[in-house]
């Protein structure tokens, strides 16, 4: 393993060749591509092992740009959550601030006040909340493991032992009355 890890260390620059297509920003390939030597990190050693074994470098090559385009493309890639997504919002709060120069010290200014569709949004998720309260039990705590932890189906359906299908029904039937409920 450690000669195909000496591999993919060896197309760093390669990899830092292809970024360029999608961003002229350094930083931000340098940051993919740091993402792209992490994943080959934490792959599968067996599917990485069947890779290098069937192309070498080539085959590391190849999918490495699958990942490197994902990254550079998918909201849902490493890269956008943890970078990404992070400084965008950042960006964002820090262009609607103004400075103002005023004479006497004691006055406040307030920043990074909330923009309202992002204040909609909580409005909209209480609105869900309350809605929730009044459901049966197992459909509420179903819907919550899915929708606000983060779980797969198939996770889900893994976890508690429920079937996948039945867990589908049950986050489907609650997403058409909350529907029906909040008027969308």
């Amino acid at each position: 393993m450690n000669k195909i890890y000496q591999e993919i260390a060896d197309c760093r620059k390669q990899f830092i060749k292809m970024s360029y297509t999608f961003s002229q920003d350094i930083n931000e390939i340098e940051e993919i591509v740091q993402e792209l030597m992490l994943y080959f990190m934490q792959m599968n050693p067996d599917t990485l092992k069947s890779i290098y074994e069937k192309d070498g470098q080539k085959g590391i090559l190849s999918y490495g740009a699958v990942v490197l385009r994902r990254s550079f493309t998918s909201p849902r890639s490493p890269y956008y959550y943890k970078y990404k997504k992070y400084y965008t919002h950042i960006d964002s709060y820090s262009s609607n601030v103004t400075y103002e120069i005023t004479e006497t010290h004691n006055e406040k200014n307030l920043y990074n006040i909330p923009n309202p569709k992002e204040y909609q949004q909580w409005i909209k998720l209480e609105e869900i909340d309350k809605a929730l309260d009044d459901f049966y039990w197992y459909d509420r705590d179903v819907f919550k493991l899915y929708y606000y932890e983060g779980n797969t189906l198939s996770g889900l359906a893994k976890k508690t032992g429920i079937s996948r299908n039945s867990l589908f029904t049950t986050i489907d039937k609650v997403r058409e009355q909350l529907k029906e409920l909040l008027d969308e």
